[in-house]
């Protein structure tokens, strides 16, 4: 009998998806602004890898939507305006929505611990005024939701979308304006799951993709 072993393969993270990571995370904060050329030998300087990385990289955030290839230009960060987020803010209303509806129907009470965990790491980014962590404790949350309701395709969906909605969400949190804490609008649909009130998760969840929506319209108009 061969003697039993782990096939278990340790993974450590490559140079390009540490770059892609970065890069990402730079457009998303605002490192790098909106309509910023992004030339080759200074992203190579600054992330300290070759071009060949940070050719896959662009072409990885373009296809994101992060980026845009302009001719005679080149990669620059794409520009985010108002006619592209309103559809975006469309999309998600009707597929979180549904999400946590059906979330608020079936959660048990080993589901809800595990949506306030990723609440509680959410208030934490919120403590720490630290927005890339907030923007990526927002999407593990939407992502325990979805997995609840076992709305696979909607967040393949979803998935597809969330470097923007990710921009979206790092500009709206900056934002002086913002009437309730997106924390606070968050807690609302978890409460709602919580007490398996799907009327009430759809309600919560239509509230603050409207208020976020108002926002973003608000910022990005303005901008235009």
């Amino acid at each position: 009998m061969v003697a039993s072993h782990s096939l278990k393969i340790e993974t450590t993270p490559t140079l390009r998806e540490l770059a892609l990571v970065k890069v990402r995370q730079a457009i998303i904060s605002g490192y790098f602004q909106a309509g910023d050329r992004l030339v080759e030998r200074s992203l190579c300087d600054e992330l300290g890898v070759s071009r060949t990385v940070v050719r896959e990289v662009i072409r990885y955030l373009e296809a994101e939507g992060l980026i845009e290839n302009l001719p005679k230009k080149g990669p620059i960060v794409a520009v985010l305006n108002w006619q592209t987020a309103e559809q975006i803010y469309a999309i998600r209303l009707l597929l979180e929505q549904e999400a946590a509806q059906d979330c608020a129907l079936v959660a048990t009470a080993k589901d809800k611990k595990n949506l306030q965990q990723k609440l509680l790491r959410i208030a934490k980014a919120s403590k720490d005024r630290d927005d890339i962590e907030r923007v990526e404790a927002s999407q593990a949350f939407y992502e325990t939701l979805f997995t609840i309701a076992r709305h696979t395709i909607a967040w393949e969906i979803v998935q597809r979308l969330n470097s923007r909605i990710s921009r979206l969400r790092a500009l709206t949190l900056r934002s002086p304006e913002r009437q309730v804490a997106g924390f606070e609008r968050m807690s609302r649909i978890y409460e709602a799951i919580e007490e398996n009130n799907p009327d009430q998760a759809k309600e919560a969840v239509k509230q603050h993709l409207t208020e976020a929506a108002s926002l973003a319209k608000s910022i990005l108009t303005k901008e235009e």
